[in-house]
């Protein structure tokens, strides 16, 4: 699976959310979201179907669309894209930029070190 672009991502959550939707749906979401005509949500549609994001079920009055990738395989892909892009896969690199540039809370450091503890704990298994 690629990367999806941020076009992709916004009917991607629209589906995500609820799926699946019928064509005058995506079209209405996508208009209140982010302003797109209804010409550029369909041709998104085609392109994402054509692409094998989407599946389309036509019945004959409409078009019912679903998504074919679940959320957290997206998500996966995107962080390895990410992390890979901006800090060369160094996920060190990437803790230390956010942690320099926000404070975090009592609760936010405490989840950081379970998360740590359950990876070297993983990692003896």
């Amino acid at each position: 699976m690629k990367t999806l672009s941020e076009a992709e991502w916004n009917i991607m959550e629209s589906l995500w959310e609820a799926s699946p939707k019928v064509g005058s749906q995506i079209v209405a979401d996508m208009g209140g979201r982010i302003g797109w005509s209804r010409s550029t949500t369909l041709t998104m549609l085609k392109r994402m179907t054509e692409k094998g994001l989407l599946s389309c079920r036509d019945n004959g009055q409409m078009k019912e669309y679903s998504a074919l990738i679940e959320r957290e395989d997206a998500v996966k892909k995107e962080t390895e894209s990410f992390l890979q892009r901006v800090y060369h896969g160094s996920i060190s690199m990437l803790v230390s930029s956010f942690v320099e540039r926000k404070r975090l809370s009592p609760e936010e450091l405490a989840e950081l070190r379970q998360i740590l503890d359950r990876a070297e704990e993983e990692r003896y298994e």
